[in-house]
């Protein structure tokens, strides 16, 4: 072999190993949690557009998340895959309370709030999805894995909520919260298909984007019935395919789409040419025995059954008034109702116009005055807080109201009910977790209709929100929420509005001589919590599992519920009676205090007075009576003094001298403070303690022994003969049994056993309702259990020990004034 070829040989091995290093690394790249994976081309025509891994978390009780997810325009499918702990039978779901039961909801645009969803909560996730046009909820389940195509939701940015228990106490503020927590952790993807003209499951459904030229064109408008039409110039944006005449089968779909970026005031769509072609020589059929079905749907594939608008374009144009901003997919669908030829085409020519009116112009006709509305920021430091204002209408920015009157002259001249003012507004990326407050006051009765619609103007027949009077507004929702409504003063918000533009109208009524004269006042805000958690709570803010999305919500003091804590969970009288049972029932410290204080037990005295006056002060702040300290000392004071009158108490039974009683309490003090410093209020720390207490007192015996005892000499040896070593035994074990015997009075022993099982019980038994009375009963019963320990302690058990035991000092001095006589 050639020096060459034995060169060449390692030459190649180094090569494939770098080849085969280089695949590795490639095939093994993966995106850490939550990073985002950037176009990673799979099989089948999909490739994965983002992908997110969130770790396992634990979620409290009445805790909750929020995850938001991002779907582009050119999505084909979002892939999720959530793991939990909870197992739950769906057919016994609904033994299981509201308040604790674990839920997983959807919503398109904001985040969901299922606290007043009217829904049964018995659907699986899988076989319940709904299309996810409006919020869902279901029970969590164990595993989640669902695939949501671009032919059941929209692009947008979508919502998951995750709940450990709902209702109105999810928000109320709990004394103790000793729940179920569960975990989750989960893997959501988002997947577009590799050619983006291709749509469906499978992306093997073409789409053709229509092109657009925009022209102005003038436009005759009815201003005024009692006037003569007026031109007004027009924005037209006709949009054609590029192809021209398409052909399709009969049967067939074919797909369009079309990008509205702009407020409009309608959209027309027409098919011209149709005609009907077949290869066919024994075909009968004609271009009257079709119908050419058009289906529009916004943001997602439109199908027979899932559309928003329809018309048989064979017959009459489809017209849509005041399309929504976002992406419109078409769907033209030749339907043979004669004979049936499989070789038979239809062709067409479609063309869409997309009627934009002239700026400060909007609703039918273009003949409605329009105002942008302008974005001013609060003084409040929390992001996204503003108000808004109309652009260049002299209004003063330094107040959020501004006059309707000035800029709805042109509209109320008209006379009549079906005039409208019209307003337009953004709400930034990032902040669907806020609200939009609106206020309207006047000086007499208002004379508005207002109605509210994301992504278009409204109208009396396409709206999201209205308010027309107390008893013609939006229907029953947590996303809508009137606060007040009078003749002269309505107050209202809409709960965590979707990021975005946003369309107000408002409709004037006809007008009397007294409205005419009517300074009406206006304010739209973008706020957190609404009306401030109704004076009843906090409000607090937060960011979602992505952090791209910023959600306040209310922290709802012990009597209130609800999102706005505008629930009265317990009533005055009722938080007057808890106050007193949870603050009065530490009284029960003075017995082992005056026990303490009659025996001389000076540290155990101070130890229960203090214990009681923390106790009571702690629970007179929780109740939001007075705080003379901050929150978190008085509890730890509450809960550390409790933990340490449990363990002084056993301690005190051991007859052992103070040097050695301080050391114990020392070591106890430090175990004690750990655990009321850290989660104090777990159900174990109960056992936890009266293991300490245990295992103190048995030290102390243990002292008490060694320190009597160890002078002594065994009074007997074991004797080789069996029968008298037993006996020697038998008369040891007699005399400590009598020994423990004297040392209690076992009847006030009993009675601490006893109360100590009910103090125990009690502790178990505490819930975030219940938590009032059966805390109470724990403060009664466990002083009294430490009075009847106290009790149990025999005070003559010293004395007769030391009456038993040999006098070896006085034996001592006896010895050596003996010998000092003797010496004499």
């Amino acid at each position: 072999m050639s020096f060459n070829s034995i060169l060449w040989c390692p030459l190649k091995l180094i090569l494939h190993i770098a080849l085969l290093l280089f695949a590795s690394s490639s095939l093994c790249t993966s995106a850490s949690d939550g990073e985002l994976v950037g176009a990673t081309v799979s099989a089948n025509n999909f490739f994965t557009v983002s992908s997110f891994s969130y770790p396992e978390t634990s979620i409290r009780p009445f805790d909750f998340r929020y995850i938001r997810v991002d779907i582009p325009p050119s999505f084909s499918a979002v892939s999720i895959a959530l793991n939990t702990d909870v197992d739950l039978d769906l057919s016994r779901v609904y033994r299981i309370p509201e308040s604790s039961l674990p839920v997983i909801c959807f919503r398109d645009g904001s985040p969901p709030l299922p606290d007043a969803l009217n829904t049964t909560l018995k659907d699986s996730v899988v076989s319940g999805i709904n299309g996810l046009d409006v919020e869902q909820c279901f029970p969590m389940q164990k595993n989640i894995t669902m695939r949501l195509t671009n032919e059941q939701i929209s692009a947008g940015a979508w919502y998951i909520g995750l709940f450990n228990g709902i209702g109105a106490t999810r928000t109320q503020s709990k004394m103790i919260n000793r729940g179920t927590s569960f975990s989750f952790s989960a893997n959501i993807s988002v997947e577009a298909c590799t050619n983006s003209m291709m749509k469906g499951v499978f992306c093997n459904s073409t789409v053709y984007p229509l092109s657009c030229t925009s022209s102005n064109v003038f436009k005759y408008y009815d201003l005024d019935a009692t006037e003569v039409k007026k031109p007004m110039m027009a924005n037209t944006l006709t949009c054609k395919n590029n192809f021209g005449t398409s052909c399709v089968q009969e049967s067939i779909p074919q797909f369009y789409s079309l990008d509205i970026t702009n407020m409009a005031e309608e959209l027309t769509i027409t098919a011209a040419n149709v005609r009907f072609n077949s290869t066919s020589s024994n075909s009968t059929s004609s271009a009257d025995d079709f119908k050419l079905m058009c289906y529009a749907r916004h943001g997602a594939i439109p199908s027979e059954t899932l559309h928003d608008y329809s018309s048989d374009l064979s017959d009459a144009p489809l017209v849509i008034p005041a399309p929504r901003i976002g992406r419109l997919y078409i769907s033209i669908l030749p339907v043979n109702h004669g004979t049936r030829d499989g070789n038979a085409k239809v062709c067409y020519s479609m063309e869409t116009q997309v009627v934009q009116c002239p700026l400060g112009k909007a609703g039918p006709n273009c003949t409605m005055d329009s105002y942008t509305l302008q974005t001013v920021l609060s003084r409040n430091p929390m992001p996204f807080e503003s108000y808004y204002l109309p652009v260049g209408e002299g209004v003063v920015a330094a107040s959020a109201n501004f006059p309707l009157e000035p800029l709805s002259n042109n509209t109320m001249n008209q006379g009549t009910d079906n005039t409208w003012t019209y307003f337009t507004l953004d709400i930034p990326r990032g902040a669907a977790g806020r609200n939009i407050h609106v206020r309207l006051s006047s000086d007499v009765k208002i004379n508005y209709e207002f109605y509210a619609r994301f992504g278009g103007l409204p109208s009396l027949e396409s709206w999201d929100y209205y308010y027309a009077n107390k008893t013609r507004k939006s229907g029953e929702s947590a996303f809508f929420m009137l606060y007040n409504s009078k003749e002269d003063n309505v107050d209202f918000y809409i709960i965590y509005a979707r990021e975005g533009t946003w369309g107000f109208g408002l409709r004037h009524l006809n007008a009397s001589i007294n409205s005419l004269k009517a300074q009406t006042a206006m304010s739209i805000s973008l706020e957190g919590c609404p009306k401030h958690c109704s004076s009843h709570g906090d409000c607090r803010y937060a960011f979602d599992a992505s952090g791209l999305t910023s959600y306040s919500f209310c922290a709802c003091d012990r009597n209130h519920g609800g999102f706005d804590c505008s629930i009265e969970i317990v009533s005055h009288k009722g938080h007057i009676v808890q106050s007193i049972f949870l603050i009065a029932s530490n009284a029960a410290a003075m017995l082992p205090a005056y026990w303490a204080l009659r025996q001389k037990a000076y540290a155990e005295w101070i130890l229960f007075t203090s214990s009681g006056i923390s106790s009571a002060i702690y629970h007179a702040c929780d109740v939001g009576t007075w705080c003379p300290l901050p929150f978190n000392v008085l509890q730890f004071m509450d809960f550390w003094l409790s933990f340490m009158a449990v363990v002084g108490t056993f301690v005190y039974l051991a007859s052992i001298n103070e040097a050695h009683k301080r050391a114990i309490h020392t070591a106890v003090a430090i175990f004690t403070a750990l655990m009321a410093a850290t989660k104090a209020t777990r159900s174990s720390n109960i056992i936890l303690v009266i293991v300490i207490g245990a295992i103190g007192l048995l030290i102390g015996w243990l002292i008490e022994v060694s320190s009597k005892y160890r002078s002594l000499s065994f009074s007997f040896r074991f004797s080789p003969s069996f029968p008298q070593s037993l006996m020697t035994i038998k008369d040891w074990l007699s005399k400590l049994v009598m020994s423990l015997w004297r040392r209690f009075h076992w009847g006030f022993a009993l009675a601490g056993f006893i109360t100590l099982a009910m103090a125990g019980t009690s502790w178990v038994l505490e819930t975030s309702s219940t938590y009032w009375l059966w805390h109470s009963f724990w403060h009664a019963t466990i002083y009294t259990s430490s009075f009847f320990f106290l009790c149990s302690k025999a005070n003559n058990v010293d004395a007769e020990e030391d009456h038993q035991l040999p006098r070896t000092e006085s034996y001592a001095l006896t010895r050596q004034d003996s010998f000092s006589r003797s010496e004499y």
